[in-house]
């Protein structure tokens, strides 16, 4: 129950995203030839942590091109046949194995239905690979360890890159050249989350937060620690939890709060200060050397989502281990879940 596999594969993210750093112009050449004109609006597919990297393609799509963007229902495809007109659509796929049936049979009806279809998946001969107008490889390399960890980081990294191919407004979007050695970073600094790991073992709820481009994040990180560590956590908007749920924090919920910094800065610090007052534990994950989870200062808002989707691996591993479970290998799931 070391959970080597895990921290191998999470070891390996800098060099992934260095991969897709070198590659990052020819992808965005390539997406641009295959952008419909005029692109009318953009939908991502997907399901578990790729539908999380989607949200942040959903955020960082939209700022970019200024077209209206959004996450696909795949019900409506694959169980209600919902005939829907996608010509002038840009939809993007993610799965980390293309093999799930219904994101695959998503992007395959959207695409009949008039829409070019881009797909991120670490197996450019995969069935999602096929009913594609293009296919964008991770090039992540294997993935053993049950909780995906270096192909979601590749995955939010190429939305990213993709965003960027469709419009300039996206602040801070060339500078995802620093975002591998801000990753390597925080992957050599174990010691905060193996001490918020231990003061939180017990615990049988969690709350991961945050707001805009690092929602992502908390919803991955969420989604991580469920999956390693048995812990019913739940990614949440800070102005989702003000709009009813706070009633349900104090001793007894603990409370990781992500914030990347300007715009949502302020509500993050409001949230916090509000939290104390209630009597939760709270943990913070932010630029700030004073943070329980600290990340290297400099970078752009929207970068600190892969950096903090990083930070929530290591919560989950650690969270993992100090539960006595094996975080490679989580209880009742499967490399692949097969929903269709």
């Amino acid at each position: 129950m070391t959970g080597e596999l895990m921290r191998r594969e999470m070891d390996e993210q800098p060099e992934v995203l260095q991969r897709i750093v070198d590659s990052a112009a020819e992808v965005r050449d390539r997406v641009r030839a295959v952008v419909p004109e005029p692109l009318d609006g953009i939908a991502f597919v997907g399901r578990g942590s790729s539908d999380n990297a989607a949200m942040l393609g959903r955020y960082a799509s939209e700022l970019a091109a200024h077209r209206p963007a959004g996450l696909a229902a795949p019900s409506l495809h694959t169980r209600y046949s919902s005939p829907v007109d996608y010509r002038g659509y840009l939809v993007i796929g993610l799965s980390q194995s293309g093999a799930t049936p219904e994101v695959v049979a998503t992007c395959d009806r959207l695409r009949a239905s008039g829409a070019v279809v881009v797909v991120i998946t670490n197996d450019d001969t995969s069935a999602l690979a096929a009913v594609s107008d293009l296919a964008l490889s991770t090039d992540a390399g294997a993935e053993l360890a049950v909780p995906a960890t270096k192909t979601v980081t590749a995955e939010m990294a190429l939305v990213l890159v993709l965003a960027g191919a469709l419009g300039d407004g996206l602040a801070g979007a060339t500078e995802l050249a620093a975002v591998p050695g801000a990753v390597g970073a925080v992957l050599s600094d174990e010691g905060p989350p193996a001490a918020l790991a231990r003061a939180w073992a017990g615990y049988e709820r969690l709350l991961v937060t945050a707001r805009g481009l690092a929602y992502a994040a908390a919803l991955e990180t969420a989604l991580k620690v469920k999956e390693a560590a048995r812990i019913f956590a739940e990614g949440m908007s800070i102005a989702d939890l003000m709009h009813g749920p706070i009633a349900t924090v104090g001793a007894g919920l603990p409370v990781l709060n992500i914030d990347g910094g300007d715009p949502i800065a302020s509500d993050a610090r409001q949230l916090v200060e509000h939290l104390r007052t209630l009597g939760a534990p709270i943990a913070t994950c932010t630029p700030h050397p004073d943070s329980t989870l600290p990340m290297p200062g400099g970078l752009a808002e929207v970068m600190y989502t892969i950096v903090a989707t990083v930070r929530g691996q290591q919560l989950a591993r650690h969270l993992s281990l100090a539960r006595g479970l094996d975080p490679d290998h989580p209880s009742g799931l499967t490399k692949v879940t097969p929903t269709d």
